[in-house]
This record gives C-alpha cells, sequence and structure tokens, in this order.
C-alpha cells in the first residue's frame, strides 16, 4: 500500500487525490487541511455572488468522499501546534504540497499601511467568512473607495463595494460583513490600472457584471482609452482583450451620471503614495503614465489626487515559504521538477509540489487539472522506491500522538449543517460560519451524530 499526504483541500490538492485514486489501485490518500472545512479558495476566495464557481465544490466533494481519500481538518503543517515536515514524511510514504499562494502582494508606496488601507486578498477573506481574517469595521463614513489592480479579483471587491441587500442576501456571507456592506455608505469606487485597458487581465463575463449591478453605473473616460495605441484599431486585437474593449467603448458612450452609485474605471494611473487624512487614509496620488511603446508605461510626472476614505490594493497575490522546503523568494514558488521538489538542484524523495505554489499564481481554477496530473505522474514513477520505505502503520493515530486531533469528515459535514441551521434562523440560505471557535465547535459537538 502507498501511503500519500496531501497537504491542501483546494482544488489543486483536490484534483492531486483524484488522479492518485484513478491511477494506482492500492494508494490511499490523507488531504490535510490547516482549516476544519475544505475547499480553499473556492470556499475562501470566490465572491459569494459567483454561485456557478463555487458549485465547484459539489465536484471536489466527490474526490474527498472517496472511499480511498480521507479528509483530515484542522492539522497544520510545521508551527508550534502543528505538525513537523519531517515527521509527516515519517508518517507517509509521499507529500505532496498544495498549500496555494497566501498574500497580497504589495505595492512598496508611502502610506500603504494606513488604516483604511487593506490588500484585496485579505478583504476577500473578510467577505467570504476566513477564520483568520481580521473586522474590516463600519463603512458609514466611507464615501469613496479606489481598487488598484485590473483582474479579476479586482473586479470582484469593485462589484462587492457596490451590492446592495436585496442581492447579498441569497448569498452565503457571513451576516456581520453583508450588514456593514449593505449599510455602507459608499457612493463611487475608482478602479485603477497603471497600464491601458487592453492589457487589463479581467475575463469579459466578469467586467460585464459591473454593468449589471442595480442602482449602478459605470463610467469610462473616452480620453483614458484614446491613450492606449491598441484602441485604435480593435479589430486587431486577439479575441478576449477585443470583447474587453468593446465593452468599455459602450460604456464610454453613455451619458453622465444619474446613478445611486458611481463606478469609475480609470486606465494610466499608478499610484505612488496613499494620502493621510486625521489618522487614516484619505486619498490616493497618482502619476499619470504613458505607454512606452514595448508594452510597459513610463510616468509623464503628472499626478492626479483621488480622495478616497477605503483603498484595496489588488496586484496579485504571493507564495508564502513552506515550512521546511527550499524556496524562490523571486517567483514566490517551491524549486521543482515536474512536481518533484528540488533540494540543491536534485529532487527530493518523496516530497512534491503542485498548484500555485508550484508554478505562482496564475490561470483558472481549471488550470490545476493538467498541473496535478504532472505531479501525480512523477510521483507515481517514483512509486516503487517509495512504496519501499517503512513509515506509520496508521496515521491518524501518529497524529493524535503528536496531540493533532484532526476534524474528520464528518465534522466537517456538521459545519454544514450548523450553517444551514443558521441561514434559516436568518431567514437567508447558508450562511457560513465565520469564526473558529464556532467552526470547531460546530465540528466537535455534532460529528458523532453525522458518523452514526
Amino acid at each position: 500500500m502507498l501511503r500519500v499526504a496531501v497537504v491542501g483541500s483546494g482544488p489543486s490538492g483536490c484534483y492531486t487525490a483524484q488522479n492518485l485514486v484513478q491511477q494506482h489501485p492500492d494508494v490511499r490518500v490523507d488531504v490535510l487541511d490547516r482549516l476544519p472545512a475544505p475547499f480553499g479558495l473556492v470556499r475562501y476566495g470566490v465572491a459569494p455572488d459567483h454561485e456557478k464557481i463555487k458549485s465547484l465544490q459539489d465536484s471536489l466533494r466527490t474526490v474527498l468522499e472517496h472511499d480511498r481519500v480521507r479528509f483530515l481538518g484542522g492539522v497544520e503543517v510545521g508551527g508550534p501546534q502543528g505538525v513537523a515536515p519531517e515527521r509527516l514524511r515519517e508518517m507517509y510514504h509521499a507529500v505532496v504540497y498544495c498549500v496555494g499562494a497566501a498574500t497580497g502582494r504589495r505595492l512598496g508606496i508611502p502610506g500603504e499601511d494606513l488604516p483604511g488601507s487593506w490588500a484585496a486578498t485579505d478583504f476577500v477573506s473578510w467577505y467570504s467568512a476566513h477564520p483568520d481574517a481580521a473586522a474590516l469595521g463600519a463603512l458609514d463614513d466611507v464615501r469613496s473607495a479606489v481598487v488598484i489592480g485590473a483582474g479579476n479579483v479586482a473586479l470582484d471587491v469593485t462589484r462587492m463595494l457596490v451590492r446592495g441587500a436585496p442581492e447579498l442576501h441569497g448569498t452565503d456571507m457571513p451576516q456581520a460583513p453583508l450588514d456593514t456592506l449593505a449599510t455602507s455608505g459608499i457612493r463611487e469606487v475608482h478602479m485603477a490600472a497603471r497600464r491601458g485597458p487592453t492589457q487589463a487581465r479581467f475575463t469579459t463575463k466578469e467586467l460585464r457584471e459591473l454593468g449589471q449591478v442595480p442602482g449602478t453605473q459605470v463610467h469610462v473616460d473616452p480620453a483614458e482609452l484614446a491613450l492606449d495605441p491598441a484602441f485604435a484599431e480593435l479589430s486587431a486585437l486577439p479575441s478576449a482583450q477585443r470583447r474587453n474593449a468593446e465593452v468599455l467603448r459602450d460604456w464610454a458612450a453613455l451619458p453622465g451620471p444619474g446613478a445611486e452609485r458611481d463606478i469609475r474605471m480609470r486606465f494610466f494611473l499608478r499610484p505612488v503614495e496613499l494620502l493621510e487624512e486625521h489618522g487614516r487614509v484619505g486619498g490616493v496620488r497618482f502619476e499619470r503614465t504613458a505607454p512606452d511603446g514595448r508594452g510597459g508605461v513610463v510616468g509623464t510626472g503628472q499626478f492626479e489626487d483621488v480622495p478616497a476614505q477605503l483603498v484595496l490594493r489588488s496586484v496579485g497575490y504571493r507564495g508564502v515559504p513552506p515550512e521546511g522546503l527550499p524556496f524562490d523568494p523571486v517567483s514566490g514558488t517551491v524549486p521543482h521538477l515536474e512536481g518533484r521538489v528540488l533540494r540543491d538542484g536534485v529532487p527530493s524523495p518523496g516530497e512534491y509540489v503542485a498548484g500555485w505554489i508550484k508554478r505562482g499564481p496564475t490561470g483558472v481554477i481549471g488550470s490545476n487539472r493538467s498541473c496535478a496530473k504532472e505531479t501525480v505522474t512523477s510521483l507515481l514513477a517514483d512509486a516503487p522506491v517509495l512504496a519501499a520505505r517503512e513509515v506509520a502503520d496508521e496515521p491518524l493515530a501518529a497524529l493524535r500522538e503528536s496531540g493533532i486531533e484532526p476534524v474528520p469528515w464528518p465534522g466537517w459535514l456538521a459545519i454544514e449543517r450548523a450553517e444551514a441551521e443558521l441561514g434559516a434562523r436568518l431567514g437567508r440560505k447558508v450562511v457560513k460560519l465565520a469564526d473558529w471557535d464556532e467552526l470547531l465547535a460546530a465540528a466537535r459537538s455534532l460529528q458523532a451524530t453525522d458518523a452514526g
């Protein structure tokens, strides 16, 4: 029997487990996660109003319910309270790290740490009920917000800022973030990109959603579109960029203000400083940029201040070094060869990576399928050597001997039940639990009932 630990229960972890049990008839997979709830960024990163994408949990669920796959939540690898990576290697023939890229990139400009300035990743964690998320605080005094970035996460957080209570009520968003957003004073959101409209990374479907929020109008400055040389001949653009440009062109032709809330999509603006007002963020100073003729931009020396009492920085994700593994700080990934972890350029027996920690924060959820398949192919090629090594007879018993009591699958089912009951009490559908104590209490008080 080949025993494999997969660290991380998001898409890359689940696809890795799926490939393992499909391709090897005598493998047992334990999917470990630091959190008591599975599914990773599908649960904690997909916008609550994107129910179709969130339904991917159903297919990931079938993987974790496979008779040769076992979910063990609440198991941290590394850290003072977790299982040491070297101990994990003693318990399993192979360990595959699928831990993702956990933090947002920084802008590296003055004022970035002022109160009211948030990484978009932290904002997403807050409204998605991640138990580590900090409270945002009231938004009553916030009239204008700035979102820095031009990707799908920037679109998501912009949309969440202008969503009203009726649209949020049917989601699984925790009640506290829902109340905060529904009663906020935000009337204007500037979404700013340092480059031009044809270089933005959002997808057309998500872009169009901005124009479908009730009571909200999207504004685009035709003069800023004209600064992009590629905008002059849209037919020459690749199809994805052309569709985005056509949406922006249509918005630029709309009449002036008239909606309750306004979204202003801005281009060729590079943030150089977050401005302070009364001890917190009060605005963003941008430098105007211009195309440099090589696909990038250069500063023009012209500046514009945009008032804002809330700033969300959405400029990408960055990998966090997994304890016990080599790490490349430039790429934010673990060095590897086709998924095999490299130590000093040599494959490390029994250690593998998949997902963002392997390839960087690129691609869509489906990109994890081929990524996981490559890693599993390497692991199974090594299986004859790996299986010859002695490991713990029962990893779960070894974890408990280390003082760790995992949350098994019935514990997760108990959390689901508690969230459904909470939603019913609030007159909503499912409402996610957002507190560590609540999650663990639900798992451990009801899991025996589910197991029986």
